[in-house]
């Protein structure tokens, strides 16, 4: 199906590399077929010049009816960036400068997930399986061949021999890369339900992308495991599976209990060892705020990095004053906004310092 998407959009002039149709094919997945125009647009099309050569494709192919890439509904057409836009400039006398820069898709990443109608939504997600195709590594045992880094000491050596004794080039070797387990715990409270179909999504992608190497738990009233629910291939499927099995859904919030939960249940057992772990959370707790900092330094200990995510947190004039936010503060290693797809975005770089 890639393929036959590639050669069509070739062939209307569309320049398709291969980063870009792989990009496309895990958004594809996140997000389902039904959205396949909107996924098409946000990861094929780097220009407005490009955007008009897939609408010409996309439009030939619809009415063509040929290949079940191309025979979807498409959405409303409409402009994330005129609605944001003063009457006076969505008329037509806007800056065109302005307007190139401002694409559907840079608009749509700084927009508070909150507020996203249930179409834009679909967007986001598209987004955020770009977002979660990014590799998380850590430096191996193993050492291989590079350009840099320490002198490989037998490769020199034998370089030398093959050349008489003569002096070569010092050979170099770096820490083969391996993957970095990345452990999720979304907060499913009331507070947090604006957010958490979002995040979801996110950890879905996330697993479909490194599926032996993502962890994912809800935090509620109590820890629930999600991760052989989210290893199911279809998001909407994966997603009615999870909220099958999160028992506390908009509930209360007892943040200490969860995070204790899991640090005694999987912590311990090597999940979160030398892993990277992101609290998605606003930090509101019902209990005992002390006793949640006292949880997550433990859990801090066992982590390579441990990165909480709270939406407030981009929010002008925030401060972190809610009392479970306020006791895990000096156990984390970095608060992140969590309130839009770039604030996700920006997540993910913190991860990759692990």
């Amino acid at each position: 199906m890639l393929s036959e998407v590639a050669g069509k959009l070739r062939a209307a002039g569309l320049p398709v590399t291969l980063d870009r149709l792989a990009a496309y094919g895990e958004a594809l997945d996140a997000v389902g077929v039904g959205h396949a125009y909107w996924v098409g647009r946000l990861t094929l099309c780097g220009s407005p010049e490009d955007i008009a050569r897939y609408d010409a494709a996309f439009a030939g192919a619809k009415s063509a009816a040929r290949g079940p890439a191309w025979q979807v509904r498409r959405l409303p057409e409409r402009s994330l960036f005129r609605a944001t836009m003063p009457p006076s400039a969505a008329a037509g006398d806007q800056d065109p400068a302005l307007a190139v820069r401002a694409t559907d898709a840079e608009v749509l990443r700084h927009r508070d997930i909150a507020t996203l109608s249930a179409d834009e939504r679909a967007e986001a997600a598209a987004l955020l399986a770009q977002v979660a195709a990014a590799d998380i590594t850590r430096p191996g045992h193993r050492h291989r061949p590079a350009g840099h880094g320490d002198v490989d000491r037998r490769r020199s050596v034998r370089a030398m021999l093959r050349a008489g004794g003569e002096p070569r080039p010092l050979r170099r070797q770096a820490r083969a890369p391996r993957p970095r387990r990345l452990v999720l715990l979304v907060d499913v409270s009331g507070s947090m339900s604006p957010y958490a179909d979002a995040l979801l999504r996110l950890a879905h992608a996330f697993t479909r992308h490194r599926p032996r190497w993502t962890e994912t738990y809800t935090l509620g009233t109590r820890l629930t495991r999600l991760t052989p629910a989210l290893r199911i291939r279809d998001v909407e499927t994966a997603l009615r599976e999870a909220g099958r099995l999160i028992p506390d859904w908009r509930g209360g919030t007892r943040l200490a209990d969860g995070v204790a939960a899991f640090v005694r249940r999987d912590g311990h057992r090597g999940v979160a060892r030398r892993a990277a772990v992101v609290v998605f959370s606003d930090g509101w707790e019902s209990a005992d705020p002390a006793r949640l900092g006292a949880t997550v330094a433990h859990l801090h200990r066992l982590a390579a990095r441990t990165i909480w995510v709270s939406p407030h947190a981009g929010r002008p004039g925030f401060a972190p004053t809610a009392g479970g936010l306020a006791a895990v503060l000096p156990h984390v290693d970095a608060l992140v906004a969590g309130h839009t797809v770039a604030a996700l975005h920006a997540v993910l770089e913190e991860v990759r310092r692990a």
